[in-house]
């Protein structure tokens, strides 16, 4: 079973989103699409198939990050959710009980040892 498969974002908190995101569109170029942040489109090597990585910025106050007092959160992208959560269980990972679901992708969370929120996303197939 193939564990991660890609990175599908990175998110960090800012006391100022809005104000840091015209900054790093003026001064880098990465325009914001949807409130989600910014998207960087891609195919996929072996099947073509499109994907993308987010980068975005949430306000300081969000509690999205929870329980981690990290002020970032990767996102890794998988092929098979449930499957990796229950080897991530077996293996003592701490995991979020909680998955949601929605037409772009399923999501679950895990915290790594030193506390970091890490979201696994499984895109639609």
């Amino acid at each position: 079973m193939k564990r991660v498969t890609g990175l599908g974002g990175i998110f960090f908190k800012s006391d100022d989103p809005e104000k840091l995101y015209a900054w790093y569109e003026e001064h880098l170029g990465l325009k914001r699409e949807s409130n989600e942040g910014v998207a960087f489109k891609w195919r996929d090597l072996d099947d073509n198939k499109e994907g993308m990585t987010v980068w975005g910025i949430f306000p300081k106050s969000s509690t999205y990050f929870d329980p981690s007092r990290s002020q970032f959160m990767l996102n890794f992208r998988v092929d098979d959710l449930d499957a990796l959560l229950a080897a991530l269980r077996a293996e003592g990972v701490e995991v979020d009980e909680k998955i949601e679901e929605y037409d772009y992708g399923r999501f679950a969370w895990i915290m790594d040892p030193e506390g970091n929120r890490i979201e696994l996303w499984e895109p639609p197939k």
